[in-house]
């Protein structure tokens, strides 16, 4: 164990900050005078230090290499860990010398200077103070401020200039619009400046507005009243004349689509319906200010290109012969009636689409997997060494590429050099590399296509998970809970009572006959299902405590985990386990803790379920456990990498 240097807090007192104007600034230049300075922030507790954290300095948990063959992979992984437990070795060192110490009161003096100067001779605000606590395992403390300024009298008088110019120029449009100077340039100015306004909008990158949080307020401020003014002038009887009212409703939408949020694109909508029933009530009561075929328009290309920006969102497999488009006229306009139905068409398509990836609580409970179309696009890449993703070469696909060999899959299983495929009707078909029969076809030999799966007795099958390390098991649940499995049977790993190889998928027994199972893993060595009840088996190599049951023994038989209840969903790693409660509020992990994988805030091993308290708080939809990494979907959409920073957002 080795002490850090402390962390300090730091508590900037202004009736002192005249004494540290007058002070001697020259001796901070020397070692003596900074530590005469830095006594001083001490004495008058403007520096307070905080309690020490023990570094731990543990390496990384290593295999036994006289016994595991590694991959070139695996060795690499385990050099890069050794690297950097030796770089974070190096840096608690150098951090703690006599030189990083002066250098740290140095900067922390400084920094009190600074604050001192900027209270007396700029108006920028207090810096804010800072509580430093220990930033990484280095046990460096960052001297960091962050300055938060409050209002200023500058940042008034721009907020008024912008204020008062953004109201003038919009009381000139107006007034030019209803009283247009003599000359053909008196309204064709008014519609330059709206036609300016475009171009600059069209020319963002999409979404350039649509993380309001990075916009400072006075942004936002003149985007609503930008917005407001807009919606003003397309209205028929707004006094602006046809071409104003149309290019003010194609800045709208322009605008609508870069902030986009349902929010702008449902107020365009709604405005393009209220200026169409104006329009139309106009023409009932012959109210013709001018000519009536041209109101209530927009311009198709500009409408088209913000339409198919929104479709191509929702990517090749979308019905393209279900769109609907609004008929073009022949000046290149389209009726603003129409643009709203297919803007709103497309609002809803998206939502539909995206609700087919999202999993509901209910779903969680019961194991439901999310709906798929039933035409489905696959895409494959990687290695192709076996034929695990159906392609005429072996050769390496770097690309994602259109895989027509799985159209009518329903999901697919991406296992160790293999590949299984659900179709609709609950059948599996697998195809790659056949060593240790893990295809589950009857024998080791390689299958470059897809073949059908004989389950005996005959099931549907609902979801299939297979090892990504090993030698390869796979394991499978039908629509009825049962649970089959195949493939390697070192360790127990598939739940038949021995260690024999499964080369046709066979029923599991024992302790889960009877049960109705929602969710299965296949781990490195190891498996977990979940029933209906909530309750949580496992089974295989028993090392590193990754089933659960207190101890490092493996079980040949699927074997309850006694610590936890109400679990929904299991993903098993290479040697650890990560378990999610029904409700999505709890997560579990126990098993190996190297690189923090566990979210417990170390590296230790843990042999019953732990509760991830990092993760209390938030509703989780889904856990994976990795090779040494774990991950957590929350209900937000957030991807939470679980390791010893638990909690950092992906």
């Amino acid at each position: 164990m080795a002490l850090m240097i402390p962390p300090v807090k730091l508590k900037w007192l202004e009736h002192l900050n005249a004494s540290w104007i007058t002070d001697d600034s020259e001796s901070i230049s020397t070692r003596e005078g900074v530590s005469v300075l830095y006594s001083k922030l001490l004495t008058n507790k403007e520096v307070v230090l905080l309690p020490q954290q023990v570094l731990c300095l543990k390496g990384p948990q290593l295999p036994d290499f006289e016994r595991e063959s590694l991959s070139s992979d695996e060795q690499e992984h385990y050099l890069d860990a050794l690297l950097s437990s030796q770089m974070a070795l190096a840096k608690m060192v150098c951090s703690d010398s006599p030189f990083a110490s002066a250098l740290r009161k140095r900067l922390l003096v400084l920094q009190r200077i600074f604050f001192a100067l900027s209270n007396k001779h700029h108006d920028k605000g207090k810096v804010k103070q800072q509580q430093h606590s220990p930033e990484n395992s280095s046990g460096s403390s960052d001297l960091r401020s962050v300055g938060e300024r409050p209002r200023s009298s500058t940042d008034a008088l721009i907020e008024m200039g912008v204020r008062t110019g953004l109201s003038l120029l919009f009381a000139l449009l107006r007034q030019s619009w209803m009283m247009p100077p003599p000359g053909p340039g008196g309204l064709n100015l008014c519609n330059d400046v709206i036609h300016t306004a475009m171009d600059v909008v069209s020319s963002l990158p999409p979404l350039s507005l649509a993380n309001e949080s990075k916009i400072p307020p006075m942004g936002l401020d003149c985007l609503t009243q930008v917005t407001t003014f807009l919606k003003g002038v397309t209205m028929p009887n707004s006094g602006a004349d046809v071409l104003g009212r149309r290019l003010a409703s194609e800045l709208l939408l322009g605008l609508a689509a870069q902030r986009g949020s349902l929010r702008y694109l449902l107020e365009w909508v709604e405005m393009a319906l209220v200026a169409s029933a104006v329009v139309s009530t106009m023409e009932k009561e012959k109210m013709k200010v001018c000519p009536l075929n041209q109101e209530g328009l927009i311009g198709y290309d500009c409408f088209m290109n913000i339409l198919m920006q929104m479709r191509r969102s929702l990517g090749s497999s979308a019905d393209r012969s279900q769109w609907r488009e609004p008929t073009r006229t022949s000046d290149g306009l389209c009726s603003l009636y129409e643009a709203a139905l297919c803007l709103f068409e497309e609002v809803c398509r998206m939502a539909s689409d995206y609700s087919r990836t999202c999993a509901s609580p209910d779903s969680l409970q019961t194991g439901e997997a999310p709906m798929v179309s039933e035409t489905c696009e696959v895409y494959v890449w990687g290695s192709n060494s076996s034929h695990q993703l159906v392609e005429g070469t072996q050769e390496k696909i770097l690309q994602p590429k259109l895989a027509p060999s799985f159209a009518d899959a329903q999901t697919i299983e991406a296992g160790q050099y293999c590949t299984f495929v659900i179709s609709s009707d609950g059948s599996v078909r697998a195809c790659g590399k056949g060593s240790y029969g893990r295809l589950g076809l009857g024998d080791s030999n390689n299958q470059s296509t897809l073949k059908k799966l004989t389950f005996e007795p005959h099931r549907a099958i609902k979801k299939v998970t297979s090892s990504k390390g090993s030698d390869g098991h796979t394991l499978a649940f039908t629509t009825e809970g049962e649970v089959f499995s195949w493939g390697d049977g070192d360790y127990g790993k598939l739940g038949h009572g021995n260690s024999s190889t499964q080369k046709y998928p066979k029923l599991i027994q024992g302790p889960l006959q009877g049960k109705v199972v929602v969710c299965v893993s296949a781990g490195y060595r190891h498996s977990a299902a979940v029933s209906e009840d909530g309750e949580l088996n496992t089974w295989g190599e028993g090392d590193f405590g990754r089933l659960g049951h207190g101890d490092s023994n493996s079980r040949n038989i699927p074997t309850l985990v006694k610590d936890i209840s109400n679990v929904g969903e299991v993903s098993c790693g290479s040697s650890h386990t990560i378990a999610l409660s029904k409700d999505g509020r709890t997560v579990w992990s126990f098993g190996g803790g190297d690189n923090g994988k566990l979210g417990h805030g170390d590296t230790n091993r843990v042999y019953k379920p732990k509760v991830v308290e990092a993760l209390q708080g938030m509703f989780i939809r889904k856990v994976c456990a990795g090779s040494q990494s774990s991950l957590a979907l929350t209900s937000t959409g957030q991807v939470i990498a679980i390791n010893v920073a638990v909690g950092m957002s992906v």
